[in-house]
C-alpha cells in the first residue's frame, strides 16, 4: 500500500508532524515563517520549512492526502458582508488553509487551536470556520482534548478539528483517552543548575500576595502541572508552575521536563536560546494528543484505501 502523503502547516517546531508521521507517512511540504521555529524545525527533520504560507501559490504545493494545520487564531470581523463562508476567511490565516484544501481536496485535514476560538467574536469564527469546511466538501467536526488524558502531567485543553471528504462517508469519533492522571512529580528532575529564581523576585512578586498562586510542585506533587505556555520564560505568577529546586529554593521548568509536558523524546534538538525553547514548546501541540487522533484518521484512510484497491481489481475481473 502505498504512504500516506501529508503536508505540515503553520508547521512551528514539528509537533504535529511528530505525531503523525510513521513508517507509512511521507511529509511532502511543510511551511513556518518564524526563522527560530525553522531552525529548530531543520535540525530535527532535516529539511528547512517554507517561508510565508500567503506568498506561496496553491499550485505549487504538492498533491497530498491528509492536511495538517495549527493555524493562529483570529477574529473574523467581516462575516455578513461577504456572500457564502468561504470568503468570510479572507484576512485570516485560515483562508490558506481554506484555499489550499479548495484546490488540492485531500482526504483529510487535521487542525488544532486554542480553546478561545470557540467563544472568539461572539462565536461567529467558529460559525465561520465550520461553514467553510462544510463549503469545501467536508464532513468536519471538533473535539476539546486535555493532554492529562493522554499520559501527560499537563492539564493543556486544545481544539482539534477533524475532516474527511463527503464522499468518504466517515463518521470520525475521537479518542477519549483515559481517566488516569501522571502526577507532575512523575516527570519532575531535581539537583538542576540554571533555572533559578532569584529570591528577591520570588518575595517582591512570586509571593507578593498569599492567594496560593503561584502554582509549586515538588516531588510529592498529585497535581498536573497549569499550561505551558509560549511567554513562560517571563515568570508570570498567575498562570505559571514553578519547581521547589535550586540554590534559591525556587526554579523554572527545565528543558527535559518541557519536553516531558509536552510529550515529545527527549533527544528532540532544540538549538536555539532558552527564551525560544519555552517559546517554541509552549506554543506546540502535545504529541500524544496528536498522535491518538492521528493514528483514527490513518486507521479509516487506509481502510478507505484498500477498498477503492479492491474495487479496482473486481473491475478489472
Amino acid at each position: 500500500m502505498n504512504k500516506l502523503k501529508f503536508i505540515d502547516l503553520f508547521a512551528g517546531i514539528g509537533g504535529i508532524r511528530l505525531g503523525f508521521q510513521d513508517k507509512n507517512t511521507e511529509c511532502v511540504f511543510s511551511s513556518e515563517w518564524d526563522k527560530f521555529s525553522q531552525k529548530t524545525y531543520e535540525a530535527n527533520f532535516g529539511e528547512i520549512p517554507h517561508g510565508d504560507i500567503t506568498q506561496i501559490e496553491a499550485k505549487d504545493i504538492p498533491q497530498h492526502d491528509i492536511l495538517l494545520a495549527g493555524f493562529p487564531c483570529q477574529p473574523f470581523s467581516k462575516i455578513g458582508k461577504r456572500e457564502g463562508f468561504k470568503n468570510a476567511t479572507q484576512g485570516t490565516l485560515f483562508f490558506d488553509v481554506v484555499r489550499i484544501l479548495d484546490y488540492h481536496k485531500p482526504s483529510a485535514f487535521l487542525l488544532e487551536n486554542v480553546t478561545g476560538i470557540l467563544s472568539d467574536d461572539g462565536g461567529k469564527t467558529i460559525q465561520v470556520i465550520m461553514g467553510a469546511l462544510d463549503e469545501l466538501g467536508y464532513d468536519a467536526s471538533y473535539e476539546i482534548l486535555n493532554s492529562a488524558a493522554f499520559g501527560l502531567a499537563q492539564n493543556r485543553r486544545r481544539v482539534i478539528f477533524v475532516g474527511f471528504l463527503k464522499e468518504l462517508n466517515v463518521d470520525f469519533q475521537y479518542p477519549v483517552g483515559s481517566e488516569k492522571k501522571v502526577p507532575i512529580s512523575d516527570i519532575l528532575e531535581f539537583g538542576v543548575e540554571g533555572y533559578g529564581i532569584s529570591e528577591h523576585l520570588q518575595q517582591a512578586y512570586l509571593f507578593k500576595k498569599d492567594d496560593g498562586k503561584p502554582q509549586v510542585v515538588d516531588r510529592n506533587s498529585t497535581v498536573q502541572a497549569n499550561t505551558l505556555v509560549a511567554s513562560y520564560h517571563k515568570i508570570q505568577r498567575i498562570t505559571g508552575t514553578f519547581v521547589k529546586d535550586g540554590s534559591t529554593g525556587l526554579r523554572l521548568l527545565s528543558k527535559n521536563e518541557c519536553l516531558k509536558l509536552q510529550g515529545f523524546p527527549l533527544d528532540f534538538i532544540i538549538p536555539v536560546s532558552r527564551t525560544q525553547m519555552y517559546r517554541q514548546l509552549g506554543n506546540s501541540v502535545s504529541i500524544p494528543v496528536v498522535k491518538a487522533v492521528a493514528d483514527e484518521m490513518k486507521k479509516i484512510l487506509r481502510e478507505k484505501m484498500k477498498e477503492c484497491e479492491n474495487q479496482q481489481l473486481a473491475l478489472q475481473i
